[in-house]
């Protein structure tokens, strides 16, 4: 059987000292690890290597972590973990926002950081299958990860379409926001975390469901979220 390569990752991170603790602690875990402070080169880095995994620290100076990622997200498809320094909401939004597929919240702990990027890795790996769900004027399509509503094309970034899948999946029901997580990002819901909130309400937003009462994507207090399979 032929041996896979190690997985490569790139570390964008200002803070030196945490750059190499990174680093290192990867490099001992089988990876293949590059990186820069700098956010200008962090772009070229990410167009030449194409890493399995980008490190992308929020708060660069010059061209900032957020808007890496904004400008990359054009070419690269892998996948990018946001860091950030303070753990305050619009840092998540607009982590989400530009593309990101996770954050983490300073002071990174090790394990935490693994699994992450090994849940990642393995969502990006998983052999993809073809189905289509059609609900009237709805068609998601999990192959091409593409959503068209009334015949227009509506454009979802890889996270919001797959919690739109999550729900079309199972239509009627109600998925609870600890499904969501574990499905998402491999742990469970803590009570505290609003990726997933936050994800449901821009997919409300594109497939013009309403903001207040939503009646496509329905809010079931305390428990999650029910897609109505007959409102589309």
């Amino acid at each position: 059987m032929m041996k896979q390569s190690p997985k490569s990752i790139l570390i964008v991170e200002d803070d030196i000292e945490l750059q190499q603790w990174i680093s290192d602690y990867l490099v001992g875990k089988g990876f293949n690890c590059a990186c820069t402070e700098n956010g200008a080169e962090a772009v070229k880095l990410i167009s030449n290597l194409q890493p399995d995994v980008v490190l992308l620290d929020g708060a660069l100076p010059g061209l900032d972590g957020f808007e890496v990622c904004k400008v990359v997200r054009s070419f690269y498809k892998g996948a990018i973990i946001m860091i950030t320094a303070r753990d305050e909401e619009i840092d998540e939004v607009l982590g989400l926002e530009v593309g990101a597929d996770d954050y983490l919240i300073k002071p990174i702990r090790a394990r935490a950081l693994l699994t992450r990027i090994q849940k990642l890795l393995e969502k990006k790996n998983a052999v993809p299958t073809s189905k289509i769900l059609t609900f009237n004027n709805l068609i998601i399509d999990s192959h091409s990860q593409s959503v068209h509503l009334s015949g227009a094309e509506i454009k979802l970034t890889s996270k919001e379409f797959e919690v739109l899948w999550i729900l079309a999946s199972h239509p009627g029901e109600i998925v609870t926001r600890d499904t969501l997580l574990k499905e998402l990002r491999g742990y469970e819901f803590d009570g505290l975390d609003r990726s997933i909130d936050l994800r449901v309400s821009r997919v409300r937003k594109k497939l013009e469901d309403r903001t207040e009462d939503p009646y496509r994507i329905k809010t079931i207090w305390g428990k999650g979220y029910l897609f109505v399979k007959d409102a589309w």
